[in-house]
Formats: C-alpha cells, sequence, structure tokens
C-alpha cells in the first residue's frame, strides 16, 4: 500500500531541507577567505549595462514608466475602495 502525504508534510520536509543547508553552509560563508566588495553587484552590473545588450529593456521600461504610473493609481484607489467596501458595518449604503 502506498500512502500519500499532505501539503503540511511536504511543506515540512521542504523548511527542514532549507535549514539543513542553512546549517551546513552558514559555517563555510563565516570561514571563506572573503570580502565586501566580492558581495557588490554594482561591478558587474555596470559591465552589463555598459555593453549595450540590456539598452531595449530599458527603453521598454522609460517609455512604460509614464503607463504604468497611471494604472498602478488607479489599482491603489481601487484596492482602497473595495477594502472600505469590505470591511463597512452592514447596513451602511454610502
Amino acid at each position: 500500500m502506498s500512502s500519500t502525504h499532505d501539503l503540511s508534510e511536504w511543506a515540512a520536509f521542504l523548511s527542514l531541507g532549507v535549514g539543513v543547508h542553512g546549517a551546513f553552509s552558514a559555517p563555510y560563508f563565516l570561514f571563506v577567505n572573503a570580502t565586501r566588495a566580492d558581495f557588490d553587484p554594482r561591478p558587474a552590473l555596470s559591465r552589463l549595462v555598459e555593453s549595450g545588450h540590456v539598452d531595449p529593456a530599458l527603453c521598454a521600461v522609460a517609455n512604460a514608466r509614464s503607463w504604468t504610473h497611471e494604472k498602478t493609481r488607479q489599482a491603489a484607489l481601487s484596492a482602497a475602495v473595495l477594502l472600505l467596501l469590505l470591511t463597512a458595518p452592514k447596513g451602511v449604503t454610502r
């Protein structure tokens, strides 16, 4: 017979795996000969931007900023109105 596992058992197993990985990798990162500059992503990002490969993506983001700002404002306003409607006491019509 095979037994099935529910979602809580899968979550517990995943949590155990992440915890064990963290417990064994933390001493490695503490004792490795690394400097703060090794964890700085700015040089790699600046080389990527200077290469010119991300120019179309940057242009698309710059062009979409004005459109998304208005849509984001409308979405936030709609969410606020919905929250007010859902939390209003019963019988309130205004």
